[in-house]
């Protein structure tokens, strides 16, 4: 019986140093389940693609798609900077997530005749699609910059409803049209454009 008792208590102890063990390995911040086993072509337990970092001990971050959130933005240059023309290209093929919608939404843009528009000129705009690629209602200005006269704040908003118009209906895929059919798109364009200062521009 003593024999007996003394093993079930070594084997209790035991475990619970392997548990601690087990613990100690699995790094505190562990986004999602089996995010301490990389992936790799000889194992077949379950893994999740991570990017890993030589200052650290492991994944570091998970690479996974995270849920879309209530509202959806992207900013959209007049001029894009050389390492960012792919983000502006129109994909050729039905949208299917976020980054063909934005892709697409940024290859939309037209900006205003050089001598309507103005250096520097800001102005966001939000709205919603339908699951058939069509906005629910007219684009509705959210913000401008604020020593903008009426006049060029009326013009851009012109450019971006043709712009937009111009790229409807947008050809969302089932999926992607569920998922984004009417959460709030907020849109921030930028002028940033070298144009020559107007006077009342």
């Amino acid at each position: 019986m003593t024999r007996n008792l003394t093993l079930l208590l070594i084997a209790g102890v035991v475990a619970a140093f392997a548990g601690q063990a087990e613990a100690r390995r699995l790094r505190a911040g562990d986004a999602v389940p089996f995010s301490h086993r990389p992936c790799s072509v000889l194992d077949g337990e379950p893994c999740t693609p991570s990017t890993c970092s030589v200052f650290d001990h492991g994944p570091c971050i998970p690479e996974i798609d995270y849920p879309i959130g209530q509202n959806l933005q992207v900013t959209v240059l007049s001029v894009p900077p050389g390492d960012q023309q792919a983000l502006y290209r129109r994909p050729d093929h039905d949208l299917d997530t976020i980054g063909d919608l934005f892709a697409t939404l940024r290859s939309c843009w037209s900006p205003p005749a050089t001598d309507a528009a103005r250096a520097g000129m800001q102005m966001s705009v939000m709205f919603s699609f339908n699951t058939a690629g069509t906005p629910i209602a007219p684009p509705r200005v959210t913000f401008a910059s604020k020593d903008a006269p009426q006049d060029t704040r009326d013009t851009y908003l012109k450019a971006i409803n043709a712009s937009l118009h111009s790229c409807l209906p947008l050809k969302l895929t089932k999926g992607l049209g569920g998922a984004v059919a009417g959460r709030p798109i907020m849109i921030r364009y930028v002028d940033n454009r070298e144009l020559e200062k107007q006077s009342g521009k």
